[in-house]
């Protein structure tokens, strides 16, 4: 059986360890706060580690699943990092939602060290990674993919190889392009229902099984109508990837009106006090 690490124990991350550990693989972990690792440790079994490069010595794979481009950069890069301390031909894979640039920069980086490098950013929220049950979208060479897609087995619903380095990351940015557009759709509708004395419960029921259907109707109408929103994934992660999106736009020539607006609604979400609500807390600001 392999042995693996995981680092970065977050929403997502602390139960996709917990995954890996339960489907029989070694798994040590490490965590900036090291009284998380303890809590996996006393929750999962396994080992803990004091640095990112303690964690990856002698891992066949490193996983990774921390809050953007610098923080990927502190626990991947340095003399505590975890290139640092993995072994040759070992694989790292970046769960993380970072940029496609960074990807490029750590897996040219590892290159020269004799590692490889996937970027992997995965969609389905803190209940796909407590299920066990996320969508992992891929970049990078065919057999390091070969080399991981059976382990990530253990948390994912559905992966799947989309090209070069980068690919992963740019594929994560249309998902959330995707999300952004139907969450103020579906906002927009639900106020409108209201307005017009609807029962919306009743409407959301009809309209869910036709083209109007989506897993954010299905999933977050009845919190959104009774205006409950301390849970999910927050809006300040999701400026956080509109923001990666909107720059890549910039660069590869897109034009994205609607996930610029979007974006600017979060913006008044978070003014008012939402920075940490869900995403479907766009309802509010309506």
């Amino acid at each position: 059986m392999k042995k693996v690490s995981f680092i970065g124990l977050g929403v997502m991350g602390f139960p996709m360890a917990g995954h890996l550990q339960n489907s029989g693989y070694q798994v040590t972990v490490y965590n900036r706060t090291q009284q998380k690792a303890q809590a996996w440790v006393e929750m999962y079994g396994g080992e803990m580690a004091a640095t990112p490069a303690a964690a990856a010595k002698d891992s066949d794979i490193v996983f990774v699943c921390v809050g953007n481009d610098e923080d990927l950069k502190q626990v991947v890069l340095g003399a505590s990092g975890a290139f640092s301390g993995m072994k040759a031909n070992a694989i790292l894979v970046d769960h993380t939602t970072a940029s496609a640039s960074v990807a490029r920069e750590l897996a040219e980086q590892g290159k020269s060290i004799g590692l490889s490098f996937l970027d992997a950013p995965v969609s389905g929220g803190e209940a796909g990674a407590v299920n066990g049950q996320l969508t992992i979208m891929v970049g990078g060479e065919q057999s390091a993919y070969d080399a991981i897609e059976p382990v990530m087995q253990a948390y994912a619903k559905f992966s799947k190889l989309l090209g070069k380095i980068g690919s992963g990351q740019l594929a994560k940015m249309m998902n959330q392009i995707c999300i952004a557009g139907v969450v103020q759709g579906l906002a927009e509708a639900l106020h409108f229902g209201e307005n017009a004395g609807l029962d919306c419960e009743q409407v959301v029921e009809v309209i869910s099984q036709g083209a109007a259907g989506s897993w954010q109707m299905d999933n977050r109408h009845k919190t959104m109508i009774k205006g409950e929103y301390d849970f999910g994934f927050a809006v300040d992660w999701m400026r956080k990837d509109l923001n990666i999106a909107l720059t890549e736009a910039k660069n590869n020539g897109s034009t994205l009106p609607l996930t610029a607006l979007v974006d600017q609604f979060y913006a008044d979400v978070q003014k008012n006090g939402g920075s940490r609500w869900d995403t479907s807390s766009l309802l509010t600001r309506l």
